[in-house]
């Protein structure tokens, strides 16, 4: 048992027995004493003034008295006010340690039949150009949050929806088909999303062109960009695309077989992945069928026109359209098939969709319309709604191709990091594949960590030089200290160290400040996933790893002559890597053992 619950389970015994007042221990929650007092746990005690008719620190004061009188972990107590501050015995820290040394997957809650299942939608790229900046931030918060998740207990299916239909699809389609001369990826040299967002640039340059000559010509530039006559073809590829013309659904179909291959590197190399892909070109037509179904029982309404619409001004919003009077969908309508789709394919108890904040009101209109159509999650769904990257020169813009790409950033992130190293002595002695790998996880490691670290609801500018630092709050720093980390513990191991009985040794200030730092990492990981915020983890390790090198500057490890300091020492060390390297894989970071 983890020393809080210890200590939240002693305060309900204390409360009960002093004023006859019953409470639940796990609504007791320690927090880790400020450093300016003296203690390592605070207790609140004014949710039990009233019950008791007492001053705040006459009551907390009392309480105190009981633990110390009562519980083995407790040495003494002072309040401050209404807050009860704790000091646990110095040697009950010993056992905190053996606790977490004893206890598989630490930090985690066992997934049983019974566990509720929540589903994490991440990526959702669109087939009509690669991965970016962007794109790379919603993959790393989607596939961390999954992982907290699951490590807080619940089954979890991760899941993207690939947007592979609709007028920016046709885009690059018909730019190909104009001026691509036949080209392909093998013919090309380049990845198959590469050269697809290659033609969807091309195809925007172009149409630029004719709005420019139509403006010459005299029209507004609304008539002109209305009338270009690029955007009118790619238009009619559209409705040909819908009525499954034979030619241009097999163009189609090579080319999003050339971006997915693309993608799926990217995947790999980024290492997140899905349970389940779903695809719009499957989804859209069970959204139409769906919101048919809706207008029939009277949930949407259809203009003259025959467009289809929903009156949302019972909830203070306006009117949203769900199909066009050509019959054709909307994002709206997609993400309503899909998720029929998706309740049909899994008993989903959360649903949890991890877009930008832009899209904020596109959520808000979903989860009324999904509520008002029948799915059980509808009004609960959650929208994980973060912040944009913007980087020093400003926002990207996929159109004119001034996008950070994500292949060509991790590219740029392992050689910086692989520079840095080398020139910091980092890699000296390893070998080519080991340097190689190492930098691999360094670069890759640095850009994951500078963008989880940061609160997901908040904007943030990237900056790649800042993020590759072996100092600081970096990915790097965390890792070159497991790596520390791990060298200290192989030494003590070639050298025969073993671990002794350390039960009655009286740990010091480092020693019990790390101890205490282990044990909150269980908490962290639960409100990270209450939360849904990867940056809990990010800080908390950051904080964990400062405080280990304190304990590693002023405490002598592998030449400490006590035997059971020594071994207190080693396996507080063990178990600080294994909490790191636990931590930094709920980012989905990886974590060197030598360095």
């Amino acid at each position: 048992m983890s020393i809080d619950k210890i200590i939240a389970e002693a305060v309900s015994k204390a409360v009960k027995a002093l004023y006859d007042v019953d409470t639940d221990p796990a609504q007791i929650t320690p927090q880790a004493t400020r450093k300016e007092f003296e203690g390592n746990l605070t207790v609140v005690v004014f949710p039990w003034v009233k019950a008791a008719r007492k001053s705040p620190e006459a009551v907390a004061t009392e309480i105190g008295e009981w633990l110390v009188s009562n519980e083995p972990a407790v040495e003494k107590f002072n309040v401050v006010k209404g807050f009860l501050n704790i000091t646990i015995r110095p040697t009950f820290w010993n056992s905190v340690l053996a606790h977490i040394a004893e206890t598989p997957d630490y930090g985690r809650v066992a997934v049983t039949e019974d566990s509720p299942l929540v589903m994490v939608e991440y990526s959702s790229p669109n087939t009509n150009k690669p991965l970016h900046l962007g794109h790379v931030r919603n993959n790393l918060l989607g596939y961390s949050l999954a992982t907290i998740l699951e490590a807080c207990g619940n089954k979890v299916v991760k899941t993207n929806i690939v947007n592979d239909r609709g007028i920016h699809i046709c885009k690059s389609m018909l730019a190909w088909q104009k001026w691509g001369d036949g080209a392909t990826p093998e013919s090309t040299g380049k990845k198959g999303d590469h050269l697809i967002g290659d033609f969807y640039v091309l195809f925007d340059k172009k149409y630029r062109e004719q709005v420019a000559e139509l403006i010459e010509k005299g029209m507004s530039e609304e008539e002109a960009k209305a009338e270009a006559p690029l955007l009118k073809e790619a238009r009619e590829m559209l409705v040909k695309w819908e009525n499954k013309d034979p030619e241009i659904r097999a163009m189609w179909e090579m080319m999003n077989r050339w971006v997915y291959d693309g993608f799926d590197k990217t995947y790999r190399r980024m290492g997140v992945d899905f349970d389940k892909i779903y695809y719009e070109s499957d989804t859209y037509l069970e959204g139409k069928e769906k919101v048919l179904e809706g207008l029939e029982k009277g949930a949407m309404y259809r203009k003259e026109d025959g467009s289809v619409w929903a009156d949302l001004t019972p909830e203070g919003l306006d009117h949203k359209l769900l199909l066009r009077a050509d019959g054709t969908s909307v994002y709206m309508t997609q993400d309503i098939g899909t998720a029929k789709l998706r309740f049909q394919d899994f008993p989903i108890d959360k649903m949890i969709y991890v877009v930008g904040n832009e899209q904020n009101y596109h959520f808000q209109v979903l989860s009324i319309l999904l509520d008002r159509l029948g799915f059980k999650w509808g009004k609960d769904l959650v929208h994980f709604s973060y912040g944009m990257v913007e980087l020093p020169n400003g926002k990207m813009k996929s159109r004119t191709g001034t996008v950070v790409d994500a292949d060509d950033l991790m590219d740029a992130m392992v050689t910086t990091a692989r520079e840095v190293s080398q020139q910091l002595g980092k890699l000296d002695g390893l070998s080519e594949k080991e340097q190689a790998e190492i930098s691999e996880m360094v670069g890759l490691g640095a850009l994951k960590y500078f963008l989880l670290k940061v609160d997901p609801r908040k904007n943030m500018l990237f900056n790649p030089e800042e993020s590759i630092d072996f100092n600081g709050n970096t990915g790097p720093f965390i890792q070159y200290t497991h790596a520390r980390i791990c060298s200290v513990l192989r030494k003590a191991e070639e050298e025969g160290i073993a671990i002794t009985d350390y039960s009655d040794y009286v740990p010091g200030e480092r020693e019990i400040a790390l101890i205490q730092a282990l044990a909150d990492y269980p908490e962290v990981v639960r409100k990270a996933g209450r939360e849904y915020s990867p940056a809990l983890i990010a800080n908390y390790v950051y904080e964990l790893v400062k405080c280990y090198n304190q304990f590693y500057h002023d405490c002598s490890i592998l030449k400490e002559t006590d035997p059971a300091a020594r071994s207190m020492r080693l396996t507080l060390s063990r178990q600080t890597a294994r909490v790191i390297a636990s931590a930094m894989g709920l980012l989905g970071i990886k974590v060197p053992e030598r360095m």
